[in-house]
């Protein structure tokens, strides 16, 4: 299954990161290509939720079960959608009080070989975009006072 991988460094404590990411039903609201999200339920460790994914004239929904603990980890798998998989999980490290590591691991597998092959060559730009949109968001809601992230190797 292919996947992509990226990790770093945010001025921003794992329990506000972990909040951030854990908030879906406010993707649309920073998130590039979220259309519209649902909460079909929600508890501490466990949430259901549809996300509707557009680019252009295309428009694909997905069900996922988000697994939670918090503040350490969101392990995401996919339910139902046009896809055969996809998974993604969140790993929140502290460094300090005012900031961590995050690890974000994205697994896909689409029902169509030949469109893997062509989407995947997209899919790591489409990633690289989504993980700019979190930062951004974590800026938005939580300020800039500390350092800025670093890509850790």
């Amino acid at each position: 299954m292919p996947g992509i991988r990226e990790t770093r460094r945010l001025p921003y404590s794992a329990q506000q990161m972990f909040d951030l990411v854990a908030d879906v039903g406010r993707y649309g609201e920073f998130l590039p290509w979220v259309i519209a999200t649902r909460v079909r339920s929600d508890s501490e460790t466990e949430m259901v939720a549809d996300m509707v994914v557009g680019f252009k004239s295309l428009r694909e929904s997905f069900t996922s079960r988000v697994s939670k603990e918090r503040p350490r980890m969101i392990d995401v798998h996919y339910i139902d959608g046009p896809l055969s998989d996809l998974d993604n999980i969140w790993t929140f490290r502290p460094v300090d009080e005012t900031s961590c590591e995050i690890d974000f691991v994205v697994e896909f597998t689409f029902k169509n070989r030949l469109f893997e092959r062509i989407a995947g060559q997209y899919f790591d730009k489409a990633f690289r975009k989504m993980v700019e949109a979190f930062e951004k968001r974590a800026e938005q809601l939580y300020g800039s006072s500390n350092s800025s992230a670093q890509s850790v190797a």
